[in-house]
């Protein structure tokens, strides 16, 4: 986890101590239901509640002797409980009955904050949707300008694939809120069934249905690739902003403060930084997502070829991408729009966006499609060549169908913005 790209309850939860924390908790809870057993006298219990968690310093310390980062905080948490007491500690577990459970109640709790943040975005991106659901602008295919549309219409584009999004994460999460407290090849052959209700009815956790040692891992590689494709949606919102910001076009900007500085050369410099930075984070959550396909297949009833990889790309991938969603969510928030530049570079062909709708009429009228198409296509043909304005030019071909605009192809256009409004009208 890099600071610059992390929130700061991201990072706390995915810090050292924070999961000596949650795994304090675990055995806490697993102990708890093993006196309710009676397979643990209820004064362990209460020397384990009293005992501080250990410090992720002491914990490195003892790894370096011991080289098992489990077995190191076990015995850093035990220095602090009577030893009458610290061998009721564990009793039962494995090791990945601690590690799995206290990582799946973590990964649900960093995807809530994720998802959190990707209301705020898909709310965003809906509320200035509306604000320009009637600024009319070039609508662009192959880069190239095709028909009118509109400014609210694209980000509605946006809010729609973020609402997609969110369903993805949502079922996400419900596969990773998984835990196993059921020994060393998940058969529960020295412990109670009983315990691991108690520790996940506690944690909010589902069990592992047919447990191996671990919990499976297709259920990170289904987060991970929920995170990438959010990711991937914000990229392209980032990028349409990128391409809306180059000097030529200039539809919208970044918000500028007094302190900007664009470039340590060029004074003039208005560098779509945030854009720029959106798009290349994403590159980053989908390399993530190949690799976590990568830890699914594990040797027999586990393996540790899983635990080095999944300590990077898993809290990488939650703050990455929750840094991700909450920069555009701030970009989109500040954006300047331009209008009057969105109009100007409709009218820039003289006409030629509205060809369509000439031979969508021609056609209507009784014009055999050929005879149609290739009349419009050379009326264009002569704007693109010399300047002229499409009207004048079709006048040429004998088509005179009256004034032009962009009302033409926005008859039915409510349709989108009802679908809009529903939309902005979601609370989960």
């Amino acid at each position: 986890m890099i600071p610059r790209y992390t929130r700061p309850e991201m990072a706390e939860l995915f810090s050292d101590q924070a999961r000596y924390e949650t795994w304090v908790r675990v055995e806490i809870l697993a102990t708890e239901a093993q006196v309710r057993l009676g397979a643990v006298p209820g004064s362990a219990l209460e020397d384990m509640r009293r005992a501080p968690v250990p410090l992720a310093s002491r914990v490195a310390e003892i790894e370096k002797e011991r080289d098992h980062e489990v077995l190191s905080f076990l015995a850093a948490y035990c220095e602090e409980i009577p030893e009458e007491s610290a061998r009721w500690v564990h009793l039962g577990m494995t090791s990945y009955d601690l590690v799995d459970t206290a990582l799946g109640h973590t990964l649900a709790r960093g995807t809530d904050l994720l998802l959190d943040a990707a209301r705020a975005l898909r709310r965003i991106l809906a509320e200035r949707a509306a604000e320009h659901w009637d600024t009319v602008c070039v609508g662009r295919t192959h880069g190239v300008h095709a028909e009118p549309t509109t400014f609210g219409h694209k980000l509605a584009g946006y809010a729609f694939a973020v609402d997609r999004s969110l369903t993805r994460l949502r079922a996400a999460r419900e596969a990773v809120a998984v835990g196993t407290v059921s020994g060393s090849v998940g058969t529960y052959a020295l412990i109670d069934p009983a315990v691991e209700r108690h520790v996940l009815g506690a944690l909010g956790l589902a069990a592992e249905p047919a447990p191996s040692q671990v919990v499976a891992r297709d259920r990170h590689a289904q987060l991970v690739q929920a995170v990438a494709a959010l990711g991937a949606v914000v990229e392209q919102v980032a990028l349409e902003m990128r391409l809306l910001q180059r000097t030529e076009v200039r539809e919208v900007e970044e918000r500028r403060t007094g302190a900007y500085q664009g470039s340590s050369a060029m004074p003039h410099k208005r560098n779509p930084t945030t854009s720029e930075r959106l798009v290349g984070l994403a590159r980053l959550l989908r390399g993530h997502a190949g690799t976590a396909l990568e830890n699914v297949a594990l040797w027999h009833e586990r393996d540790l070829a899983h635990q080095s990889v999944e300590r990077v790309i898993l809290p990488d991938s939650l703050s990455v991408g929750h840094f991700q969603v909450t920069m555009a969510t701030e970009l989109l928030t500040h954006l300047a729009v331009f209008p009057e530049r969105m109009r100007a570079h409709l009218e820039q062909t003289g006409g030629l966006v509205y060809s369509s709708a000439v031979l969508a009429e021609l056609l209507a009228t009784g014009t055999e499609r050929e005879k149609a198409y290739r009349g419009v296509q050379a009326a264009a043909n002569r704007t693109l060549a010399g300047g002229t304005d499409f009207a004048a030019a079709l006048a040429e071909e004998g088509i005179d169908l009256g004034p032009l605009g962009p009302e033409r192809f926005l008859g039915h256009h409510d349709v989108i913005r009802e679908r809009l409004e529903q939309l902005r009208d979601l609370e989960d």
